[in-house]
């Protein structure tokens, strides 16, 4: 986090799909800017197109609501959520840096280590969820076909996903642009034969019988899936708008980010809501092996190329993780290339499957509980982000993202005390009961009159919203003067002849 990051320090992309990028946290050159918006559809899609979708129909129904109030909470929850990643997809062609860089306009260049930790905390977690997933469920396949035994299955797929999930995020950008649209084809194709092969499953009677939850249990259905999908993303919507020309259409990247991300989740989420409403059996399934759990209802000459598509549609979000979260290494300040970022956070991820696979009780009691815990600070950095850029009417001062003596700052201390009042407050409006030591959030429920831990309003974990609009409102209150402080300095700059600006 010094002078010594130029804004324009990598070298010039060749667009080889197998060369490894140079480009880091600098600006993108003009030279290498392009593209359309409409192709962030196949980035987006890939990345949320993983069959794991399904198994949130089992997560939102063990909140205990009715298939109704399911489908109407996951769909809004999702795209809601994934609409605020599109409008912070639009700080890319504006800044043509990735996302937490352009934080730096927030909190200062040295200031904006605190929420890149918590970026990169979050996305090295669901780059353990995707190996996690991968390698469980080919210790069900391998054990089911009689291949191998489960622990020799385990060793094999938790190899070849992170050598898959590491190779291409170390390679970067157009490897990831280019295989992203026939990961997707390829996994829609073969979730549509698993449609065709489980419709027969579909009970309605056993729809009907999940009875309607009250109106917070609703509401929590909703947090779960605005927390889980595109507040998982939000730090990362620059990152893959920041390629194009400046004269991209800001409404077509918000459009195809949003539909994009969108659409594989709800359809997804539709079908395994469905599947799970019509056998309980199969929603307790899921929460120690999510893909494992859907291969067991097809047959068996089809459970091998399902385990294929369902492998490499969570490589596909992975490596997107691994890719963004090397970028928030380098955004805490980390002088290493890029890729070699990306490679140390797979020595993480090593270790945090290791410990879902082989030591932790079930998958969903360290997924639900890291999500929850680190979706409310990105929530309320998410929103002053957001509160931003809409008072931001020029573009970034590329130099000023990398200099702590710049416009920007080193600490914008206002912004860091307001981030821990929004997280403040959104734990203290969730509760966790997946993990012992997560136990202590939820602490202003009885306060507030919300009935306590115990109480209807704790299964809503409004904390997330919360802490998003104490962020944003905050961040207008707080952040509006300074931005127009810096942009007053910027247009001086420019209207001085050439040598004397500052």
């Amino acid at each position: 986090m010094s002078d010594a990051v130029p804004p324009a320090a990598a070298a010039a992309a060749t667009g080889a799909p197998w060369q490894v990028e140079a480009n880091g946290i600098n600006v993108i050159p003009e030279a290498e800017r392009k593209g359309r918006p409409r192709g962030l559809f196949w980035v987006w899609a890939a990345s949320n197109v993983s069959v794991l979708g399904m198994s949130w129909g089992a997560y939102t129904l063990g909140i205990g609501v009715s298939v109704g109030q399911a489908l109407v909470a996951g769909t809004l929850g999702t795209g809601l959520s994934f609409l605020l990643v599109g409008l912070v997809a639009i700080a890319g062609k504006r800044g043509s840096a990735p996302t937490m860089t352009l934080s730096r306009a927030v909190f200062g260049v040295r200031g904006n280590a605190l929420p890149s930790v918590v970026s990169y905390l979050l996305l090295v977690g669901w780059e353990t969820v995707a190996v996690s997933v991968g390698t469980l469920a080919t210790s069900t396949v391998f054990t089911r076909l009689g291949w191998a035994g489960a622990d020799v299955a385990k060793v094999l797929a938790f190899v070849v996903m992170l050598a898959l999930i590491i190779g291409a995020g170390v390679t970067g950008f157009d490897l990831i642009m280019r295989v992203q649209k026939w990961l997707t084809l390829a996994t829609l194709v073969s979730t549509a034969v698993f449609v065709a092969l489980t419709l027969h499953r579909l009970d309605l009677d056993a729809m009907r019988s999940h009875p309607a939850g009250p109106l917070t249990a609703a509401i929590g259905a909703g947090m779960l899936m605005f927390a889980g999908f595109g507040m998982g993303w939000i730090n990362c919507g620059a990152d893959y708008s920041r390629y194009l020309p400046r004269t991209a259409s800001s409404r077509g990247i918000v459009g195809w980010t949003t539909f994009g991300a969108s659409l594989p989740v709800v359809l997804l989420l539709i079908w395994g809501l469905l599947l799970c409403a019509s056998d309980p059996a199969l929603a307790t399934a899921m929460a120690g092996d999510p893909v494992g759990a859907m291969t067991a209802l097809v047959p068996t000459w089809f459970v091998l190329p399902f385990l294929v598509v369902a492998l490499l549609g969570l490589v596909a979000g992975g490596l997107m993780d691994l890719y963004s979260s090397g970028l928030s290494l380098l955004a805490m300040g980390l002088r290493v290339p890029r890729w070699a970022a990306a490679a140390c956070d797979g020595v993480l991820v090593l270790f945090g499957t290791a410990y879902v696979v082989w030591l932790a009780p079930n998958f969903l009691t360290p997924f639900q509980g890291f999500l929850i815990t680190l979706g409310v600070p990105l929530a309320g950095w998410g929103g002053m982000f957001l509160a931003d850029m809409l008072v931001r009417r020029n573009d970034y001062d590329a130099a000023a993202l990398y200099r702590p003596s710049g416009r920007y700052g080193s600490v914008n201390w206002t912004a860091v005390a307001l981030l821990v009042v929004a997280t403040t407050c959104g734990w203290g409006l969730v509760t966790n009961e997946y993990a012992d030591w997560l136990t202590w959030q939820g602490y202003l429920l009885e306060p507030l009159g919300l009935g306590g831990r115990t109480g209807d309003w704790a299964v809503a974990n409004i904390g997330v919203v919360v802490a998003l609009v104490i962020g944003f409102a905050g961040q207008l209150l707080t952040g509006r003067a300074r931005v127009r402080r810096q942009e007053l300095v910027l247009a001086a700059g420019a209207a001085a002849p050439r040598g004397t600006s500052g």
